[in-house]
């Protein structure tokens, strides 16, 4: 099955907590702290790998996690940092942030990488915290959360020339006859249900030409298949519009062309961002003078057209020669999300929330979180530093905005505390 599309949900690895402990050897005195600093968290990396092509391997599993790093150790030794996380995509995959559709990474070319989600950083040990003034500091600090993401993967095929048209057009038995490809053909509509990649190869150029699943009226509002089928004409350079010549289903082919170039002008306007060419199929069962006039109308609407029959090959071999000519020359159009932010990344220094919890305010979310975790309430000096934070970091005001008053009960991360200023 060709699986072009998915949801997954990503977490990087969360730090390691930095150590709390003292030097103590025979003959030594004072030896003095030497927790030592927590481990990094794993970074989530998506690479392309041209081994692949399609998004199969993430159909049925949808959540991934880099490893966590581990907690700092005693005698100044610091955690393991977490193992990264690498995510192998076909070549051509775009990573979208779900919420934002903000583009992350475009991967083209095989070993293209990013790093999507950074691991947390490592706590601090006690041994950062010695001073002359604080000689045995009782506290270390908790390491960093990590991110946690969904991204859209999406595939875009890679393809120098697009055919596209309406079913039964004839695109499958263009590319069988321009390419080694091996298109299912067939009479009835719908005959190809992906799309297909042919190598072409014509006085020594070579380019790619992609055989898009036929395209109904709607196929830019979703009728359909028609996203699905779009987006992987959005990497081309050069449009080729199949029409069929005939009238089998009573329609005018006039009617049919202008028809499918508004679909492609709704999605994404893809005519005006690109060349198109148009194909005047099946010839061979068409009176040549309906042929002429047909071509002769397209033609005054600006576009070059090309009249052919691939069921016999008449005309295949000049439309084929005059795109080898002129296909790689064109440049590679500019995706829409390309416009957006490339890089995403909540970066919020203090990262908290308040909640009401059956009438009582709640402090939530990662900076509160690694802060308890990073508090000796035992130790006097550790509880100042713990004050220090809770009022520089703004909770303070934040609860006084929510309306919470002296002597009030607030939970911070879930423990609950006496609020006083």
């Amino acid at each position: 099955m060709f699986y072009d599309h998915t949801t997954i949900e990503i977490r990087s690895g969360n730090g390691g907590n930095g150590a709390v402990s003292f030097r103590r050897e025979k003959y030594i005195p004072n030896g003095g702290p030497d927790g030592g600093n927590g481990g990094r968290g794993g970074d989530v990396i998506i690479r392309a790998d041209r081994g692949l092509n399609t998004l199969q391997e993430y159909r049925f599993k949808h959540h991934f996690a880099a490893g966590d790093g581990e907690a700092g150790k005693g005698s100044k030794m610091a955690g393991a940092s977490g193992s990264d996380l690498v995510l192998k995509v076909p070549p051509g995959t775009l990573v979208l942030h779900s919420e934002s559709r903000a583009m992350l990474a475009d991967l083209r070319e095989d070993g293209d990488e990013a790093i999507v989600a950074k691991g947390g950083a490592g706590g601090r040990g006690n041994m950062n915290f010695a001073n002359p003034v604080r000689q045995a500091p009782r506290f270390a600090t908790a390491g960093k959360t990590g991110e946690t993401l969904r991204l859209d993967l999406e595939l875009r095929l890679l393809a120098d020339a697009a055919l596209v048209g309406f079913p039964n057009a004839g695109k499958s038995t263009l590319l069988s006859v321009v390419s080694a490809a091996k298109p299912k053909i067939a009479s009835y509509p719908f005959t190809t249900l992906q799309p297909i990649l042919g190598l072409v190869e014509v006085g020594g150029a070579r380019f790619v030409l992609v055989d898009v699943p036929g395209l109904i009226e709607g196929a830019s509002e979703g009728a359909g298949m028609g996203h699905d089928f779009l987006r992987h004409i959005e990497r081309a350079r050069i449009l080729i519009h199949v029409l069929d010549a005939s009238s089998f289903d009573g329609t005018d082919p006039l009617e049919r062309f202008h028809a499918l170039n508004k679909e492609l002008e709704k999605y994404k306007n893809l005519i005006g961002r690109r060349p198109m060419w148009v194909v005047i199929n099946k010839i061979d069962i068409v009176d040549q003078e309906e042929v002429a006039k047909l071509k002769d109308r397209i033609e005054r609407e600006g576009y070059r057209v090309f009249a052919l029959s691939a069921a016999t090959t008449t005309g295949v071999q000049d439309f084929i020669k005059a795109l080898a000519a002129v296909v790689l020359t064109l440049p590679l159009p500019e995706l829409e999300e390309s416009e957006q932010r490339k890089i995403y990344r909540f970066d919020k220094k203090y990262d908290f929330e308040i909640k009401r919890q059956k009438g009582v305010a709640a402090v939530e979310g990662p900076y509160i979180r690694e802060l308890m975790q990073s508090t000796n309430f035992s130790d006097t000096e550790s509880f100042r530093h713990f004050q220090k934070r809770i009022i520089e970091s703004g909770i303070q005001d934040a609860l006084l905005d929510a309306g919470v008053q002296e002597g009030d009960e607030v939970l911070l991360d879930g423990s609950s505390f006496e609020f006083s200023l």
